[in-house]
């Protein structure tokens, strides 16, 4: 289980995630909506490890991991897609994701396991390479794709790395009509499993209506809404804050 108890991160006297307490299990995906600024990224960098709280805390499995480095956590079980690829442009799709499969099996620098276990490494990325539907650009270098391959290739890194919790910052973003849906088949497939927590960042309802057990609101930085995904799209705090409503006082 993930979960995150009174999360809190000041930037001078703006509070950006105030006192955020919510918990999230395996096999469940999460949806985590608000308007533009409610601190939806900054939350996700708080769990991930780019950014340190002012106070609370993130634990996995029951160990708080507050303190611990961004490849800390990675090697604990957190996984996170950015809105911004993060790549190795000059490296081909296929070195990137063999370097993401060989990091997952620890092999580092050590040239002899390198050696030992490189048809496995090789064939694990080509794997992860077709289901992303890049077979065809494997050879490209990263920085040669479009933006909607390179979405496809950061997914695949991920993927290799076997997380236990996945983070999806607006997968989707900047993609086009034909990008989307091997994204969301993805994602569909990891929530299949059963025993993946996913958490997605998400502006697009339909997404969110197609793929997630539960919906949780930010707004002003502070957890203002969190159930069912109808329930919550249809309460007056969701239709006002998120969906620009004009929700009549009671």
């Amino acid at each position: 289980m993930l979960e995150t108890q009174n999360l809190t991160i000041r930037f001078g006297g703006h509070v950006a995630v105030d006192h955020v307490s919510c918990a999230f299990k395996p096999g469940t995906l999460t949806a985590i909506v608000g308007p533009n600024g409610a601190g939806k990224t900054t939350y996700f960098n708080l769990i991930s490890g780019q950014l340190r709280a002012s106070g609370g805390s993130v634990r996995l499995d029951g160990v708080d991991i507050s303190n611990e480095t961004v490849s800390a956590r990675t090697h604990r079980g957190l996984g996170r897609a950015f809105q911004l690829t993060q790549l190795f442009p000059h490296l081909s799709v296929l070195e990137n994701v063999r370097l993401a499969v060989q990091s997952r099996r620890k092999l580092g620098l050590d040239l002899w396991s390198v050696w030992l276990d490189h048809r496995g490494t090789l064939t694990r990325a080509e794997e992860l390479v077709e289901r992303v539907a890049l077979g065809d650009r494997a050879t490209a270098a990263a920085s040669s794709l479009p933006h909607g391959d390179q979405r496809k290739l950061e997914v695949a890194m991920l993927m290799a790395l076997e997380p236990s919790v996945y983070m999806f910052d607006e997968p989707t973003a900047g993609m086009s009509v034909d990008d989307v849906p091997v994204i969301l088949d993805l994602i569909r497939g990891l929530k299949a499993g059963g025993d993946k927590t996913i958490l997605l960042v998400e502006h697009k309802m339909d997404v969110v209506r197609e793929l997630a057990d539960r919906i949780i609101v930010l707004h002003n930085g502070q957890l203002v809404a969190d159930g069912e995904p109808e329930a919550v799209i249809a309460s007056p705090i969701v239709q006002s804050a998120y969906l620009g409503v004009e929700v009549e006082p009671a």
